[in-house]
């Protein structure tokens, strides 16, 4: 396994298969233990990831995630963007409810992997594809 991203070298990981889930969860772990996030704080980001990485394969057809470093001048972090070229969400709305799921997922939902982490955008349109982009900082150095 790889030590992790370096502030500004993002690293990429094809997602196409239930190993390259596996391998995402690995690199943000790594990824979070670098920047000194706090275990309840890694944990919360390994599982929005470990979502986001199964919706970009089982919904957006296989994509990819992208994990970098990221330093706010005050803080360190962790930012993962998740990028498909499936149908794209239909309602984005619905999806982002509470309890909300089409079934297959930890049952998190984007509702869920949104709540886990400290920023959260998506980017989707019909038939162009998904892109999520989560970060989670840690605690003021």
């Amino acid at each position: 396994m790889t030590a992790g991203p370096e502030l500004g070298t993002p690293q990429l990981v094809t997602i196409n298969a239930d190993a390259d889930v596996v391998r995402v969860r690995q690199l943000v772990r790594t990824a979070a233990v670098a920047v000194k996030l706090s275990l309840v704080d890694q944990t919360k980001l390994v599982t929005a990831a470990s979502e986001l990485a199964r919706n970009t394969l089982v919904y957006g057809g296989g994509g990819g995630a992208e994990v970098s470093v990221v330093d706010s001048g005050r803080r360190r972090g962790i930012r993962i963007v998740f990028s498909d070229d499936g149908p794209g969400i239909a309602n984005l709305e619905l999806a982002l409810t509470d309890g909300y799921t089409s079934g297959g997922g930890l049952g998190l939902g984007l509702g869920g992997a949104r709540r886990l982490v400290d920023e959260f955008e998506v980017e989707t349109a019909a038939g162009r594809g998904t892109r999520v982009t989560v970060t989670k900082w840690a605690r003021s150095m």
